[in-house]
């Protein structure tokens, strides 16, 4: 009997020994799954180093529309290169002086040409009136209204700038500067002063080249 108490205490403490590891075991376990939850937890701080949490933002939502996305600095570039395009001081070679005003028309295009301006020859497909413009408005609005018949395939235009009756002396400034203007573009292949029933001496009449063979030729009649 006292053989067998020896042997069961013996067991028992054996058992006791095991399941102490055991705990030991568990308990290292976890403690090495925290250390591994903590390290990806303080990961991307370690990464980007310190942060700070932003503050909520309890604000209202305005309600006014967001400003259309026009581009600024484009127009702003147009704008430059056009006034250094377009000069006031430039000398035509081929604006021909007649007898009641500026006359122009390029080297490939008949003297007839002019002519058939003056009468009327031509159906008006357009018209920019330039009444109340300031000269760099006037230049920008000219620009613009060449380029747009242009690609539209408008043909014969006119300008009205006025006879200058209210600019001081009573000269026509701006029907000067349209003139040059108006020469300096590639588009205008002839212009003339308008006729009285189109305007007289307040307005000029324009003709532009072939915007599908891309040559300087007249409209056909």
């Amino acid at each position: 009997m006292k053989g067998h108490g020896l042997q069961d205490l013996g067991r028992l403490r054996a058992e006791l020994r095991r399941a102490q590891a055991e705990a030991q075991a568990e308990q290292a376990r976890q403690a090495a799954e925290q250390a591994r939850a903590e390290a990806e937890r303080h990961l991307f701080s370690r990464a980007v180093g310190a942060v700070q949490a932003l503050k909520r933002a309890d604000r209202a939502v305005a309600s006014r529309p967001l400003p259309e996305p026009i581009p600024r600095q484009r127009e702003l570039d147009e704008q430059a290169a056009l006034k250094a395009a377009l000069s006031d001081e430039v000398d035509v070679e081929s604006l021909l002086l007649t007898d009641d005003g500026l006359s122009f028309r390029r080297p490939d295009i008949g003297p007839d040409v002019v002519s058939k301006l003056r009468r009327g020859h031509w159906s008006i497909q357009g018209e920019l009136d330039l009444h109340g413009l300031r000269r760099d408005e006037a230049r920008e609005a000219l620009a613009g209204f060449i380029r747009q018949a242009h690609q539209h395939s408008r043909r014969c235009l006119r300008v009205v700038h006025g006879k200058g009756l209210g600019s001081p002396g009573r000269e026509p400034v701006l029907k000067a500067k349209v003139q040059r203007w108006l020469a300096q573009r590639q588009e205008v292949i002839a212009f003339a002063q308008a006729s009285g029933p189109q305007g007289g001496a307040g307005a000029l009449i324009v003709l532009l080249g072939s915007r599908r063979h891309g040559a300087p030729a007249s409209p056909g009649g």
